[in-house]
């Protein structure tokens, strides 16, 4: 099932815009017809944020996961650039069920850029990879022309081991599946929001930044064989993070809006600023779909642990041959969440 595009890409005389970057329908596109046709391989298919590859001798499957992080401003509540960058990519890995076991680092530099900040985001990310016990264990430095570069770019990749038997990606959502969530949307989106153009809010909103890696772990020990489906909604955000697996499954998704945890300051934040928090990044929040029955069993053990306290359930997998995710929403009617359209926050992870 293909996103909704309207009209295919004009290789010949088109050009990237910011919208190609937003992680929805541009974005998905420019994947699936430029990218996916001439790197085309069987891994790549899988159409997930990372791959399983087979390992030698059988036993555990190798999961690979790479990312590139651009956001602007470099430190902002919650966190920076550099831990920003070993989140992102441990949370990758976890998402296809595996254990994240190292990470690489490439650092894309500015000429003049200054030593002090580049200290303070490597440490950053040091203190980061030591938390999450995922160390990274190489690297690649280069260096472009000032004016070249934008300060700096940072793209991480890690590697994980899967559990033999384990099969965990956005094609596999079925009928009557439950949709879980861990905890509010739109925190990291709004807080890098907040530091650009000199905004200021009533209150400090907090990125969510951080390794989902043990909460994982947790939720796959309380309900092994059941969970079909996980997914962090960074780019995006939670609405175009449930159109692409819908797609990839050739399902729907039947929402409740007042089961979607959204903070008070967010929610002010987004209508004084005209965003939707559907479509806000988050960095510490994962999706999970899982069989009807252990949602249960699954929705306990994300309450259990610190990162998922708010974790609840916002809506069911259903039938449908359009792949469409409806939103029941507060005032008794019912609308259609779609892809995000072009760009709401750029370079914002």
């Amino acid at each position: 099932m293909k996103p909704p595009y309207i009209r295919p890409l004009d290789i010949r005389h088109g050009r990237i815009d910011m919208g190609h970057g937003a992680g929805g329908k541009a974005a998905a596109q420019l994947i699936e017809e430029l990218f996916l046709p001439a790197l085309d391989n069987p891994f790549l298919r899988q159409g997930d944020d990372g791959a399983a590859l087979p390992w030698p001798g059988g036993g555990a499957q190798l999961v690979m996961a790479t990312d590139g992080h651009v956001v602007a401003p470099r430190f902002f509540p919650g966190g920076d650039l550099g831990s920003l960058a070993v989140h992102g990519t441990i949370n990758d890995v976890a998402m296809m069920g595996a254990q994240p076991l190292y990470l690489s680092a490439s650092f894309i530099i500015e000429e003049g850029f200054a030593l002090a900040e580049l200290q303070r985001l490597v440490q950053s990310m040091g203190q980061a990879a030591r938390a999450a016990g995922v160390p990274v264990v190489t690297g690649d430095t280069k260096v472009v022309e000032q004016g070249k570069g934008d300060g700096l770019f940072i793209s991480t990749t890690g590697v994980g081991a899967l559990a033999p038997g384990v099969r965990i990606s956005g094609d596999q959502a079925r009928p009557g599946d439950v949709v879980l969530l861990s905890g509010s949307i739109g925190e990291h989106g709004v807080a890098v929001l907040s530091q650009r153009e000199s905004l200021a809010f009533e209150t400090t909103v907090t990125s969510d930044s951080a390794a989902l890696h043990t909460l994982v772990a947790a939720l796959l020990a309380a309900a092994p064989d059941a969970v079909r489906v996980l997914r962090d909604p960074t780019r995006g955000g939670l609405a175009t993070t449930l159109n692409e697996i819908a797609r990839q499954s050739g399902v729907g998704m039947r929402l409740q809006e007042a089961a979607i945890p959204v903070q008070p300051q967010v929610d002010a934040a987004c209508e004084l600023l005209g965003l939707d928090p559907l479509y806000v990044a988050n960095e510490g929040k994962l999706v999970a779909i899982v069989a009807p029955q252990a949602a249960d069993a699954a929705l306990a053990a994300l309450r259990a642990h610190p990162l998922g306290r708010e974790a609840c359930c916002i809506g069911q997998v259903c039938h449908d041959p359009h792949g469409f995710v409806q939103m029941d929403t507060r005032f008794g009617g019912r609308r259609v969440v779609d892809w995000l359209s072009g760009e709401q926050l750029p370079r914002i992870c």
